[in-house]
């Protein structure tokens, strides 16, 4: 028998076979994990005692109440979104949705909701049961996964696929409202020949120390520091015009250089240094350039001219893009 069942029994929504059927279905519903909820005319009838315990939420306090006040506000909308498919009949069977709950000490926790409603030969709901889990842990866990899937497991910056997801959104961002942004990639000058005299150890926490000095360039939320590959590195700089641009480029360059890590395969400093390319896009009525992938050549291609002007310097572009004007 499906818990839902046991908790109709237990409630007097089907009639009990056997005299001790109520006490058996009570005991399933009393010593459940889940909290278990009657609700009726969209107030609570019956609150199951591990409330207190998996929530903090005193089970008498909840009868007669909404519930309502027990939701994190953002998370309300998603709510009210269930509560009004299922009442106009949009949504007939068993429904599952998450949101954020109020806990009885103020904290937030995740949590499930699974409900099911009787409904009259009219399609009025007559009575819910709802069965509340806390998926916290789980939530938790999701969310290190999701990080981990975005970063990049030497350096701890935002790997390629998340560079592509925020170049392709500040891009956007920029055409919409007609602003700048920059996209500045770094490559370690002769990292190959550091390898080869020190070990590909010392050349892995080289990339760290190199990647600690880019990422404190990233200082907004629309900024992003990660590692392009092998051993460039890629900031992308959301409202950011052509000067700013070109003094943050200069300021990672000066940042590694004084890292003062030793190289002496890098002929002209005897240090590690890097080569900087950068890009502004600035979005202009009469523009043309129209993927952010030229962005990305503009970059490189100031990229290679630093690389082929001697290394450890800065070069830019800058291209103008469409304002999508309405």
């Amino acid at each position: 028998m499906s818990l839902f069942k046991a908790i109709g029994r237990l409630l007097r929504f089907g009639p009990a076979k056997r005299p001790d059927e109520d006490m058996i279905f009570r005991s399933i519903v009393e010593q459940s994990g889940d909290v278990i909820c009657h609700v009726s005319d969209g107030r609570f009838t019956y609150v199951s005692p591990s409330a207190k315990a998996v929530f903090g939420w005193s089970p008498d306090a909840m009868i007669g109440s909404t519930g309502f006040e027990l939701i994190y506000e953002p998370d309300l909308p998603i709510l009210e979104e269930v509560l009004a498919r299922r009442v106009s009949g949009e949504e007939l069977g068993p429904v599952r949705h998450q949101l954020r709950v109020v806990c009885g000490d103020g904290s937030l926790k995740w949590s499930e909701t699974s409900a099911r409603s009787e409904r009259a030969a009219n399609g009025k709901i007559l009575h819910t049961i709802l069965v509340i889990r806390d998926i916290s842990d789980r939530k938790r866990l999701e969310e290190e996964l999701e990080a981990l899937a975005h970063k990049d497991g030497l350096t701890g910056l935002a790997n390629r696929r998340s560079f592509d997801r925020m170049l392709e959104r500040s891009w956007q961002q920029t055409l919409r409202v007609g602003s700048e942004m920059a996209l500045i990639l770094i490559d370690v000058d002769h990292f190959k020949r550091f390898n080869d005299s020190y070990g590909h150890q010392a050349g892995d926490d080289c990339l760290r120390a190199v990647a600690a000095a880019v990422g404190r360039f990233a200082r907004r939320p629309g900024d992003l520091a990660c590692r392009y590959g092998g051993e460039e590195f890629a900031l992308v700089l959301s409202e950011t015009g052509p000067f700013a641009a070109l003094e943050l480029a200069e300021e990672v360059r000066s940042a590694v250089a004084t890292l003062n890590v030793p190289h002496e395969g890098n002929s002209t400093r005897g240090r590690v240094t890097v080569s900087v390319g950068v890009a502004t896009a600035i979005a202009r009525a009469g523009g043309s350039f129209r993927m952010p992938e030229s962005l990305v050549q503009a970059a490189d291609h100031a990229l290679y001219k630093a690389k082929a002007g001697g290394r450890n310097r800065v070069e830019q572009s800058v291209l103008i893009a469409p304002f999508n004007q309405k």
